[in-house]
């Protein structure tokens, strides 16, 4: 069954009426079909419309969908004879960061990322995706051994920040996600990033310095979320009530952050946001990502470096680059 966002009430009550309709023609034999034909055009047009005039906050709350594409969903599709590593030699396993080899459209990779979750069971499981310092212990691990073995590096990015938790403050949190950054900073390879849905904060910074750093349409990319920005700016405690507010400030947009030069890529979603139709946005994904790596293919690993720096030290800075 289908979950509709608040602000889809209007689809949701159209289509409604459809599937009733359908559900009536189908066991009365009613001829129905040319009223199911008019509201179906109907619906596709609020659809298109509504989608493509979201506020800022509205497309926080389609990235947080929860049957918008997840890294398992991702790497199924996308990837054959994937190899999960497990642990980070030093403490433990993380759930919330899966990653190891795979090969993409026959080519060898690492690939790596959050992983939310699609269920309680495996939301528990996985952290809802907010990796522990293991985690990004783990990822550090595995592009190391992406450059022993020269392994162009995919990261999957959804997640609402780094696990803020006694015990992985203890564990060196952020530490963890410093060296993480440092470290894809410093990668001889390639490194494609692309962000599902939730960018959140060095959580995701700390998988996403990349060569290339691509946003799905819908998804959002930001140093807090709109929530925890409204409590800081507003002492807002009223169940987010300024987050749409904060949302519209903080320019969190994938479109926002390629005019800003944060990103460099917009990957196009479904009509009605990824959530509609997985397969077809994962296959878009996939595309982006053959294209970026085509294009990365001819630099050396010392020029890789230098670009890749530069990219970042510009971001903010006009001028630089």
């Amino acid at each position: 069954m289908r979950s509709y966002l608040e602000f889809e009430k209007p689809i949701a009550e159209l289509e409604g009426q459809i599937d009733e309709l359908r559900a009536l023609e189908g066991e009365e034999k009613v001829g129905v079909t040319e009223e199911i034909n008019r509201m179906q055009t109907k619906a596709d047009k609020l659809l298109g419309e509504t989608y493509e005039n979201l506020s800022r906050w509205q497309k926080t709350l389609v990235a947080r969908h929860a049957s918008r594409p997840h890294f398992t969903d991702c790497v199924d599709q996308l990837m054959t004879e994937f190899t999960p590593l497990a642990g980070d030699r030093s403490y433990g396993e993380d759930a919330a960061i899966i990653g190891g080899p795979a090969r993409f459209r026959g080519r060898s990779v690492m690939v790596m990322g959050h992983e939310k979750g699609t269920d309680t069971q495996s939301r528990v499981t996985h952290n809802f995706g907010m990796a522990r310092p293991e985690g990004y212990r783990k990822a550090i691990r595995l592009v190391e051994m992406a450059e022993k073995f020269g392994l162009p590096i995919i990261t999957l990015v959804d997640t609402a920040g780094a696990y803020p938790g006694l015990g992985a403050e203890e564990r060196g949190q952020a530490e963890a996600i410093a060296t993480s950054t440092a470290r894809f900073l410093d990668a001889g390879v390639p490194v494609i990033s692309c962000i599902v849905g939730e960018g959140g904060s060095g959580g995701a910074v700390a998988l996403a310095a990349a060569d290339r750093v691509m946003m799905f349409e819908h998804s959002v990319y930001s140093v807090i979320s709109p929530e925890g920005c409204a409590s800081i700016l507003w002492k807002d405690s009223k169940d987010g009530g300024r987050a749409a507010e904060a949302a519209e400030a903080m320019k969190i947009s994938a479109q926002d952050l390629l005019e800003l030069g944060v990103i460099d890529t917009i990957i196009p979603e479904p009509t009605g946001g990824a959530h509609r139709n997985p397969r077809q946005a994962i296959e878009s994904m996939g595309d982006a990502i053959d294209v970026s790596l085509k294009n990365l293919g001819h630099m050396d690993a010392d020029e890789r470096r230098r670009s890749r720096r530069q990219k970042f030290l510009a971001i903010g800075r006009e001028g630089l680059i």
